[in-house]
């Protein structure tokens, strides 16, 4: 994979001001890690957003600070309770030499016979997993091949899944990743048929009061409460 390089500079915009900094397409950021002292930084929504989409939370960026480059890992990013539009985002500086852990997603791959030709659902028990290893050995992602998925008995587990002998993978090795699902039989499914259906008999009145509307307004225009920030 190329590497992946994302430019930005040092912030002195903090606190409510940084609303208008993100009204000009930037957004607000902190830089940390180890013997690293936190420090506030920006970049262009944009070009963050076009990093994100190939690094996620797992992979090396190449961060340049007003031309100084330091080798990060997105670590956090937090969105608009409405939007879902990035707010901020943190940076880890790692180094190069000291072990990590970082939580790589799955990719499932290829088609399982119990599914295509039985009829079964597929299962996944994780969507991730937690490694450990070197800043530059992480994965990107890490495979899962359920083309050994032929019955209902078979399972993937976790000492099944294909890593460099460089990666640590913190979990139990007996771990169910991944397993099918016979369908259900007819009988069960005529059994969902016939169940009663509990009618909901809660009358709703005709007539609501202007206050209560008002209120219930003001209520979901309140922000949800946000993890405090490192910094703004």
């Amino acid at each position: 994979m190329d590497q992946i390089t994302l430019n930005a500079a040092k912030r002195t915009t903090i606190g409510k001001k940084t609303d208008q900094l993100r009204r000009t397409g930037k957004l607000p950021g902190v830089l940390y890690g180890h013997n690293l002292p936190s420090q506030p930084i920006e970049v262009l929504e944009k070009d963050f957003m076009k990093a994100f989409k190939k690094a996620g939370e797992s992979t090396l960026v190449n961060l340049v600070v007003d031309g100084e480059s330091k080798p990060v890992i997105i670590h956090e990013v937090q969105h608009h309770y409405l939007s879902g539009q990035p707010v901020h985002v943190d940076f880890y500086a790692v180094r190069m030499d000291e072990k990590l852990r970082a939580r790589i997603p799955l990719r499932f791959e290829g088609e399982s016979a119990a599914v295509e030709n039985q009829g079964g659902v597929l299962i996944k028990n994780h969507q991730e997993i937690e490694v450990e290893c070197l800043p530059a050995d992480l994965p990107q992602f890490i495979a899962v091949d359920i083309s050994t998925l032929n019955t209902f008995e078979d399972g993937i587990r976790a000492q099944d899944l294909k890593v460099s002998d460089k990666v640590k993978l913190l979990i139990n090795p007996d771990e169910t990743i991944a397993n099918v699902s016979p369908p259900r039989s007819e009988e069960e499914l005529a059994e969902l048929k016939e169940a009663p259906v509990v009618e909901d008999v809660t009358k709703v009145e005709d007539v609501v009061k202007p206050e209560a509307v008002e209120a219930e307004g003001e209520a979901e225009a309140q922000p949800k409460a946000e993890k405090p920030k490192t910094e703004e």
